[in-house]
């Protein structure tokens, strides 16, 4: 079982900043491929990017290209999200996700990944 604990949300000003982490205990991270989404109220939960366990790739919605950014460390078991220029319409509960080891699927769907954190609320005021 790998269990996935989100940190870092918060409240921010239109155009700031913000960096997720993910967390993960149970398991080793680096044979997982690692995905992020987001869920606004009323909406369905939405990709927002990934990083395969090698980190030799990387994917990104069209809305979040080119200010998003995904890492990881996999000797800290850590995935991280960097956010910038962000806008009201990022505002969503964002949730990280691990798929199973070494699997190899198109990362973009929420029945790639297996196991999910809890979420943590990034709210962005304009």
């Amino acid at each position: 079982q790998v269990q996935l604990v989100e940190s870092g949300g918060g409240l921010v000003q239109a155009g700031g900043s913000l960096r997720l982490s993910c967390a993960a205990s149970g398991r080793t991270l680096s044979s997982f491929t690692m995905g992020w989404f987001r869920q606004a109220p009323g909406r369905e939960r939405e990709f927002v990017g990934a990083i395969t366990w090698s980190a030799a790739n990387t994917n990104y919605a069209d809305s979040v290209k080119a200010r998003f950014t995904i890492s990881r460390d996999n000797a800290k078991n850590t995935v991280y999200l960097q956010m910038n220029s962000l806008q009201p319409e990022d505002t969503a509960v964002y949730y990280c996700a691990a798929t199973q080891p070494f699997y190899i699927g198109s990362y973009v769907t929420r029945r790639d990944y297996t196991y999910w954190g809890q979420g943590t609320q990034v709210t962005v005021s304009s």
